[in-house]
């Protein structure tokens, strides 16, 4: 049995074999062929066995996104992710994954590196792409083009951010109290001025992580001048590593002895710099990390940090976005809490 060629194709060039090809070699119609595909209960072993041996020896493989667009969708979910450098998105990418995998989905993964022009565009072309739904942990939750997206049929659900009631369904973190946990820790170990390292400040998350330890400083009777504010353009080591030179630079008497990071990435590169300046962690510097990826249990000086359920984020969230069809089906903001996670760079012996 030789494979087809296309109309006006070089001699010899193959094309890929269709189910009008798997037809003829087996010696049935295209409904069998069909059914054999679709629905193989409908069809007898006999003649089962003789179109999937044609299928083998012509290499076939079915065209699902043909099939799925016929259909009208796709079984095809997507995640659109803040920034694929962080450990935290791809570990929360994974509980997606996990859900997904178990309703037999596939599942895209894009990055809109902190970009709304980015992240507009992946969204248009999704939905082009008829997908299923698509989760995402947006530039601004505010944003018109997710309501745009929704309005034209797409579920969607938004990851590590709270949604308006009502709009969209929504899983994130506490995270003021993540904050909260953060400084509350440091202030018990008797530190009373503290450097709240993150930005920029449009995040949500930064924002809300600093209410967090303003009001763990209001609730032990100290002021906001009792935070210093190292505000960075994003949440990276290197910026961490920069932040951490301009805390060495400052005078010892306005030097905080403890520093709480809107992240583990920050939170590294500060330790960096510790390392670097011979500044010893915790005794010269206390330091809280955010997120507890795995890279935080695994410094060269374990980071205390604030837990979030990474996986389980992203899991509830795909959960969610598979029952947006069902009837009757009502939005809902899941929140999670976040859980200090206590090591050496806050408490020796940890």
């Amino acid at each position: 049995m030789t494979r087809t060629t296309t109309e006006g194709a070089a001699a010899g060039e193959p094309r890929a074999a269709g189910i009008k090809d798997v037809a003829a070699a087996a010696g049935v119609s295209l409904g069998t062929v069909s059914n054999v595909l679709n629905r193989p209960d409908r069809v007898s072993p006999r003649t089962r066995a003789k179109v999937e041996a044609a299928m083998a020896e012509l290499k076939f493989v079915r065209n699902e996104t043909a099939r799925q667009l016929r259909a009208g969708r796709s079984r095809i979910l997507a995640y659109v992710m803040l920034d694929g450098s962080n450990p935290f998105f791809t570990d929360v990418a994974e509980g997606v994954e996990d859900a997904a995998d178990e309703a037999g989905l596939s599942l895209f993964l894009c990055n809109s590196a902190n970009r709304a022009e980015r992240e507009r565009d992946y969204l248009s072309r999704l939905e082009q792409q008829r997908v299923q739904g698509i989760l995402i942990t947006p530039v601004d939750p505010g944003s018109p083009v997710l309501a745009e997206t929704a309005a034209h049929g797409i579920p969607l659900v938004i990851v590590d951010r709270t949604g308006q009631p009502g709009d969209h369904c929504s899983v994130a973190v506490d995270d003021v109290l993540g904050g909260r946990l953060a400084v509350q820790h440091l202030l018990e170990l008797g530190h009373r001025r503290v450097a709240f390292i993150g930005g920029p400040d449009t995040l949500g998350q930064v924002r809300d992580r600093r209410e967090g330890a303003l009001r763990a400083l209001a609730e032990a009777g100290l002021g906001p001048e009792n935070l210093v504010d190292l505000t960075t353009s994003a949440l990276t080591v290197a910026e961490g590593r920069t932040a951490g030179q301009r805390l060495a630079g400052l005078p010892s008497s306005l030097r905080p002895t403890a520093a709480f990071c809107a992240n583990d990435l920050l939170a590294l590169g500060l330790l960096q710099t510790c390392v670097s300046l011979r500044l010893r962690v915790p005794d010269d510097l206390a330091i809280v990390g955010y997120d507890d990826i795995d890279f935080a249990a695994a410094a060269a000086v374990p980071l205390t940090s604030v837990r979030q359920p990474r996986r389980r984020l992203g899991r509830t969230a795909a959960e969610l976005l598979l029952r947006e069809t069902d009837p009757g089906h009502e939005h809902q903001q899941v929140v999670f809490t976040p859980e200090l996670v206590v090591r050496a760079s806050t408490r020796h012996g940890a």
